[in-house]
C-alpha cells in the first residue's frame, strides 16, 4: 500500500496506501461474522480507492532532474502536467537530495499553495521519506515528491480524473473459506536481506523477518512478507499466483495480515486469509511505483480467492 509514513522502503506505500487497508481486528470465530467482516473490508477498499486523493486520482508521474525543473500545463515546460494547472507553475530546484521551489518568470499563479500556505521565495521542499513531505496544490490538482532509490519524481493527482469519475467498481472471487488457511510461521533470526524488484526495473533491500509455511490442497508452500517498518503492526506479502495469467493481476497482488501469535522471533503460527489478497497501486495506473513479488513469492498453484484484475 494507504499506509503512508516517512522512511517506509516503498513509501506505499501511500499501499496509502489509505488504499491499503491492513487487517483488523475483529470477531471471526464464526463462518457468519467471518464473511460479514470480509464484506466490510473489500467496501472500505472500494471507498478508500475512491477518496479524493486515491490512487484513482493519478494523473501522473515525472522525474526530476538534477538542476532546474519548470513544471505546469504548458508545453514549454521541462515537466508538462496532463492536468487543469496553470501554464507555469514553478520550478523545482533539485541539488543533490536539497529540493525547493521557485517561482516561475510573472511569479507563482494565484491560488496555488504549498502545504496549505502562499509558497515562499524560495519554497524548501520535502520529499515523502522526509519528516515534512510537502504537497502542492492549484485547483483540483495536488503534487507531491516521492523519492524511489536515487530518484526524485512529481507525483500527480487530480480529484477529478477521468479513472475516478469513470470508476466501475471492484471485482472479487466469492468468499471461501477454503483460502482462509492457518499457516505456521518459522522466523529468520536475524532477519533476512531480500531485494525486491519493482515495477521501475530497480530493487529495494528489504526485511524478511521469516517465512509463512501452510497447506493447500495437501501440498506445502512458503511466503516470505517484508516489513516497511519496524513499527508495523502486520505482514505485509507481495505474492503471485497461477490466476495472474487469466484472472488476476498480472503483476501480483498484496496481502496483509497480523502478526504471528508468539511475535515475529519465535515459532508460531498465522492466519493467511487469500479472500483479502488485493490489487497493487500499478493495476489501476500506470503512475504508481509498485514492488512485485520475489521469486520465492510466485506460488506454482492458482489461488482462485481475493481480488480479480480491474483491467480485462
Amino acid at each position: 500500500m494507504a499506509r503512508t509514513s516517512p522512511g517506509r522502503t516503498f513509501g506505499l506505500l501511500a499501499l496509502s496506501l489509505t488504499l491499503f487497508i491492513s487487517v483488523h481486528a475483529a470477531d471471526t470465530s464464526t463462518p457468519t461474522a467471518w464473511k460479514a467482516d470480509l464484506l466490510t473490508w473489500r467496501a472500505d477498499l472500494s471507498k478508500n480507492l475512491q477518496a479524493p486523493n486515491g490512487w484513482l486520482t493519478l494523473i501522473g508521474l515525472e522525474w526530476l532532474k538534477p538542476g532546474d525543473n519548470s513544471f505546469g500545463s504548458a508545453a514549454g515546460n521541462k515537466l508538462v502536467i496532463q492536468g487543469p494547472t496553470a501554464a507555469f507553475l514553478g520550478v523545482v530546484q533539485l541539488d543533490d537530495k536539497t529540493l525547493q521551489l521557485l517561482p516561475p518568470h510573472g511569479g507563482y499563479p494565484k491560488g496555488m499553495l504549498v502545504d496549505g500556505k502562499a509558497p515562499a521565495n524560495p519554497q524548501a521542499l520535502g520529499a515523502d521519506d522526509s519528516e515534512h513531505p510537502s504537497k502542492i496544490t492549484d485547483g483540483t490538482v495536488t503534487i507531491t515528491i516521492i523519492h524511489r532509490g536515487d530518484q526524485y519524481g512529481l507525483r500527480i493527482k487530480d480529484s477529478k480524473a477521468p479513472t475516478l469519475v469513470k470508476f466501475h467498481g471492484l471485482r472479487w472471487y466469492a468468499p471461501n473459506e477454503a483460502y482462509r488457511v492457518q499457516a505456521k510461521w518459522i522466523p529468520y533470526n536475524p532477519p533476512h536481506k531480500v531485494a525486491i524488484p519493482t515495477i521501475l526495473g530497480t530493487e529495494v533491500m528489504s526485511d524478511v523477518p521469516g517465512a509463512a509455511e501452510f497447506t493447500l490442497d495437501g501440498k506445502t508452500y512458503r511466503l516470505e512478507p517484508i516489513m516497511e517498518s519496524p513499527e508495523d503492526k502486520d505482514l505485509f506479502f507481495i505474492m503471485r499466483d497461477t490466476t495472474s495469467t487469466s484472472e488476476t493481476y498480472g503483476a501480483g497482488r498484496f496481502l496483509y495480515t497480523p502478526l504471528p501469535d508468539h511475535g515475529l522471533t519465535q515459532p508460531g503460527e498465522l492466519v493467511l486469509d487469500f479472500n483479502r489478497a488485493q490489487n497493487p497501486p500499478c493495476a489501476y495506473t500506470p503512475y504508481a511505483t509498485c514492488p512485485l513479488p520475489p521469486p520465492q513469492n510466485r506460488l506454482p498453484v492458482p489461488i482462485a480467492a481475493g481480488q480479480q484484475r480491474y483491467h480485462d
